[in-house]
C-alpha cells in the first residue's frame, strides 16, 4: 500500500511540475510564435497563431533595420562593467565588515544589506535630477552607477556567506609571510570564492541585461542607448510593425535565456551553498 501511495504522490509530483515549467515556458513560446507570423495575423483569435508562412526576415529585418549590433555593444559594455565593478566591490566590502575591525563595520554592513529592500525604479525621478544637475544624462554613467548601486547588496550578501567560512588562520599565515592587504582579498581569499563569484555575476547580468525603465529616462541619444530600444525602432506614430517588434524581443531575450540556461546549476549552488555556510 505504501509503494502504491509512494507512486500516486510521484505522479502528482512530476504533473505539478511539468504544469509549472510549461507555465513558465509559455511567454517566450507566445514571443517566438508571434515573431514568425505577420502583423496581421497577431489579430487573430486564440493564444497562439499557426501562420501561413514563417516569416523569418523578420529577424533578418529587426537585425539590420533595428540598429541590433549598435544596442548589443552598448549591452554588453554596460553589463560587462556592471559585473565587475558589483564584484570587486562586494569582495571588498564583505571582506571589510567581516574580517577588519572596526567601530562601524555591523552599521555599514547592515546599511548596504538593506538596499535589497529598496525597488531600483524607486530612485527614478531623484536620480534624473542629481544626473540632470551634474550633466550625466545620456552617459555611461547614467546607466552604470544604479545598475551596480542596486546589484551591490545581494552581491555583498552572498560574497559575506562564503567569506565567513574561509578560516582566519589563512589569513593570519598570509600575514606572517608579509603580505598586504590587497593580496590577502585578491590572492587569497578571492579564490576560493569562486561559486559566489560566478553566482553573483550572473544574477547581476540577469538582472540588468534587459532593464529599460531607467535607461529610456536617463538616456535621450541613441549613443549609450541599450538592446530593448531597438523595439523603438519598428513603432510608428499611427502603426507599428509588431511582429518584427516581437522578433526583436526575442533576440533581446535570447542571450539572457542561453546564460541562464548553461550556468543555472552555478546559480542554485551558489545561493544554496552561501545559505548554508552563511
Amino acid at each position: 500500500m505504501k509503494t502504491t501511495w509512494q507512486k500516486v504522490g510521484k505522479v502528482i509530483l512530476w504533473a505539478v511540475l511539468v504544469s509549472v515549467a510549461v507555465i513558465q515556458l509559455f511567454p517566450l513560446i507566445w514571443l517566438v510564435d508571434f515573431s514568425l507570423g505577420s502583423s496581421n495575423e497577431m489579430f487573430t483569435n486564440g493564444l497562439l497563431i499557426i501562420p501561413e508562412t514563417l516569416r523569418f526576415d523578420n529577424y533578418v529585418k529587426a537585425f539590420v533595420d533595428g540598429n541590433f549590433m549598435h544596442y548589443l555593444r552598448n549591452s554588453v559594455l554596460v553589463n560587462t562593467l556592471a559585473v565587475l565593478l558589483v564584484l570587486v566591490i562586494s569582495i571588498m566590502a564583505a571582506f571589510a565588515c567581516q574580517r577588519m575591525k572596526w567601530k562601524l563595520s555591523g552599521f555599514v554592513s547592515t546599511l548596504l544589506l538593506m538596499g535589497m529592500m529598496i525597488p531600483i525604479h524607486a530612485t527614478l525621478l531623484p536620480n534624473y535630477k542629481i544626473y540632470s544637475t551634474i550633466h550625466l544624462t545620456d552617459t555611461l554613467w547614467a546607466l552604470l552607477i544604479p545598475y551596480v548601486a542596486f546589484s551591490l547588496p545581494q552581491g555583498m550578501f552572498l560574497m559575506t556567506g562564503f567569506i565567513q567560512s574561509v578560516p582566519k588562520e589563512l589569513e593570519e599565515a598570509a600575514v606572517m609571510d608579509g603580505c598586504g592587504i590587497y593580496r590577502i582579498v585578491f590572492r587569497i581569499i578571492t579564490p576560493l570564492l569562486k561559486p559566489s563569484i560566478a553566482t553573483v555575476a550572473i544574477m547581476t547580468f540577469l538582472n540588468n541585461w534587459n532593464e529599460f525603465m531607467m535607461a529610456s529616462t536617463y538616456l535621450s541619444t541613441p549613443t549609450w542607448k541599450t538592446l530593448p530600444f531597438s523595439v523603438l525602432e519598428f513603432t510608428g506614430e499611427y502603426s507599428s510593425n509588431y511582429a518584427v517588434q516581437f522578433a526583436v524581443m526575442a533576440l533581446t531575450a535570447a542571450p539572457a535565456v542561453i546564460v541562464y540556461v548553461i550556468l543555472n546549476k552555478h546559480i542554485t549552488k551558489g545561493v544554496a551553498m552561501g545559505a548554508v555556510k552563511g
